[in-house]
């Protein structure tokens, strides 16, 4: 067991740091404003063991199965806001994972840092800060974040999430209207204790790395959400840069429609992305547009969905990120250049049947159409079930637990048999 590495102090933690002295110096009355009466903190215990073996291996990797076990610590803790015309508050964020099991020939899970040695890390860590302003019913984040954009979605698929160092600026000053920009300089991974520069990752068959070489400092973006119809309905713009590798639009729409005991929605969205600037990792054309159509009734929610990828190349996004688009799952994508695909879906809250805090996802995907680069179409299919289940009271009140199964197969990739168990208990710290 290695000795235990000490936390990862970003420069953005210093800075919230410095700042966090001068807002309380500058607002004498800041607890009766709010800024000790408004902090909130939780800290989450996170068991993950995941598992995935692969057969008819496509590609340079001879690797059979990736197997590991780690425990994840995750600390969320918010000020309230300085009294005055501007608010000052800070966010911290503390991040620690210990390796529970792994062996070279099974590691590379993504739960843990991978060593030269080939060896995952015992631990790793990380601890941020951002400072944030408020004025009205407008924010700016200064610091260590975790965006949650349609054009970079929020992706917390292993034991720790993915941090990023910029600035976030969201203002909600008129009804129904929510603006965002901002700009990221740099990212730290889901398993690495470390920041560094940002690539991009896009959907080819015969090169998935193929951009992950080129990396930049500079992700800048802007958006417009509007919902109106009694909230009911929302239509959505953005736009953003990873700089010099490649810009991206996003048009999106969201209805909700009840009719007696069921409520239909709509889902809807569509992608255009080209290379940016001095096109470091060349010409890039891709558009993709998706759509999940929704019904919804006592306990039973059913899903019908369609995606297609146009353009010369598949989806591209900054990596390791998923993307909102509605047949996209954890283990394959369908967004490889031409690809169309279809998925059917049932989520069930037994709560209708008496039982709250039981959850199941079952959902099939099956994509058609690829354009592979060797000579035949390209075909793949999905099949996953989720279950979880949050204990309601007793002294393990809160305790989250879930199990997910994967069957993933392809003519064109390797297929992957997955499956993943996850404890998690989260504590109010106060």
């Amino acid at each position: 067991m290695q000795g235990f590495t000490a936390p990862r102090f970003s420069s953005s933690a210093r800075l919230a740091g410095g700042c966090i002295a001068a807002a309380l110096c500058a607002e004498a009355t800041a607890e009766e404003a709010g800024f000790i009466e408004g902090a909130r903190a939780t800290l989450q215990a996170r068991n993950y063991f995941f598992s995935r073996d692969y057969a008819d291996i496509k590609g340079a990797s001879t690797q059979s199965r990736t197997q590991e076990w780690a425990q994840g610590f995750i600390l969320n803790a918010s000020s309230g806001y300085t009294q005055g015309t501007v608010g000052v508050g800070v966010d911290v964020t503390g991040l620690l994972g210990f390796k529970l099991d792994s062996s070279p020939e099974h590691a590379r899970s993504g739960l843990l840092p991978s060593l030269d040695s080939g060896k995952s890390a015992d631990e790793y860590s990380r601890l941020g800060a951002a400072i944030k302003f408020k004025v009205s019913q407008t924010e700016l984040k200064v610091g260590e974040l975790m965006p949650n954009l349609p054009v970079l979605l929020f992706s917390d698929l292993r034991l720790l999430p993915p941090t990023y160092q910029g600035a976030m600026l969201e203002s909600r000053e008129f009804a129904g209207l929510t603006l965002s920009a901002g700009q990221f300089r740099s990212t730290s991974l889901r398993d690495s204790s470390n920041s560094q520069k940002m690539y991009a990752l896009v959907n080819d068959p015969i090169n998935p790395a193929r951009l992950a070489r080129f990396t930049s400092d500079r992700f800048n973006y802007m958006g417009a959400d509007y919902a109106f119809n009694d909230n009911r309905t929302s239509v959505g713009v953005w736009q953003a840069q990873l700089e010099d590798i490649y810009q991206q639009r996003f048009y999106s729409f969201k209805h909700a429609e009840p009719l007696g005991s069921w409520t239909l929605g709509v889902n809807a969205g569509y992608f255009d992305a080209r290379e940016d600037g001095s096109k470091v990792a060349g010409d890039y054309d891709n558009h993709a547009l998706f759509s999940l159509f929704s019904a919804k009734t006592g306990g039973h929610t059913f899903y019908v969905g369609y995606q297609q990828i146009g353009g010369d190349d598949g989806f591209i996004q900054v990596g390791a990120n998923t993307n909102p688009m509605g047949n996209t799952l954890p283990t394959y994508e369908f967004s490889a250049p031409g690809e169309r695909s279809w998925q059917v879906r049932h989520d069930y809250n037994f709560v209708a049947l008496g039982l709250p805090g039981l959850t199941s996802t079952l959902r099939y995907v099956k994509g058609r159409d690829v354009e592979t680069g060797l000579g035949f179409e390209g075909r793949d299919r999905e099949r996953d079930l989720d279950l979880a289940y949050v204990v309601q009271s007793g002294p393990l009140a809160g305790l989250g637990i879930r199990v997910r199964n994967v069957m993933a197969r392809s003519n064109y990739r390797t297929d992957i048999d997955e499956n993943r168990l996850i404890l998690s208990y989260t504590i109010k710290v106060f």
